[in-house]
């Protein structure tokens, strides 16, 4: 087991500044492990992976979806490791993060904020985000094993995430980088979130959280991102009955449970 983590000592201003602190610390630590119960499939992140998987998606919403700064992405995923890549991946770029309501697919920010310019989803947002796609880019995943591609096209004008993903160059330096002051979620500039996630008590630092809930809606949210300020790791936990989250917690070292006072 690695040893607890250093979270950063000052409040970072963006996620930029946030993941690379990260990076210059135990970057092979995990940061992000995932568990499909309905797959089977465990996925662990550490901090150089999950960089490197923000960097690859962020370019493919720059390169091939033509997203820029201030832009608005609905992130419409499950309890999944592609989410906390996605959230990552629009701040990196300077966009606009629209949570969704994963109960109903409604949206869990600001009805206020109008149509998104893009949207990212899963297999059960493909069939009400396929007729956009001509108006708008849509990314879709099949939330396979490895991120891979679905077995058939999702669809004209839909872009598969696992397709297109691996072309993708490894590091990515926006041209207009984003500063604090821009919006990670629709009234909630990036300088905002970070100060909000360090003033939170989900976790102590350099904890270790398990949560069932998806990391793009209002309740998954702060559970990924007080883990990343916090210099701590997030345990994600798909379709388990309550003595399989208990056994994970266990296995798995918890410290803290998403709804739950974190462990002394």
């Amino acid at each position: 087991m690695t040893s607890p983590a250093t979270p950063p000592s000052t409040t970072p201003a963006t996620f930029a500044e946030l993941l690379a602190d990260l990076l210059r610390g135990d970057a092979g630590r995990p940061l992000v492990t995932a568990y499909d119960e309905a797959s089977g499939e465990r996925v662990e992140l550490s901090v150089t992976t999950y960089a490197n998987w923000v960097a690859k998606t962020a370019s493919l919403l720059v390169e091939e979806c033509d997203l820029e700064r201030g832009r608005r992405l609905r992130i419409e995923l499950p309890t999944h490791w592609l989410a906390p890549v996605f959230l990552g991946a629009a701040w990196s770029v300077g966009l606009v993060a629209e949570l969704a309501d994963a109960t109903d697919g409604a949206d869990a920010t600001d009805a206020a904020v109008g149509a998104p310019d893009a949207v990212v989803c899963g297999p059960a947002g493909l069939e009400r985000w396929r007729a956009e796609a001509r108006r708008l880019p849509v990314v879709a995943s099949a939330l396979l094993p490895l991120g891979v591609r679905f077995p058939e096209p999702p669809g004209d004008g839909v872009r598969d995430f696992g397709a297109e993903v691996w072309a993708q160059p490894d590091a990515f330096v926006p041209w207009d980088p984003p500063t604090g002051d821009d919006e990670a979620l629709p009234g909630t500039t990036q300088a905002e979130l970070w100060r909000q996630a360090s003033a939170g008590t989900l976790l102590g630092d350099g904890g270790r959280l398990l949560s069932d809930e998806p990391p793009a809606s209002p309740r998954g949210l702060p559970c990924f991102t007080e883990s990343l300020v916090k210099g701590g790791s997030l345990v994600l936990v798909a379709g388990a009955d309550q003595a399989r989250l208990d056994a994970l917690a266990a296995q798995e070292r918890a410290t803290a449970r998403a709804g739950q006072p974190p462990r002394s």
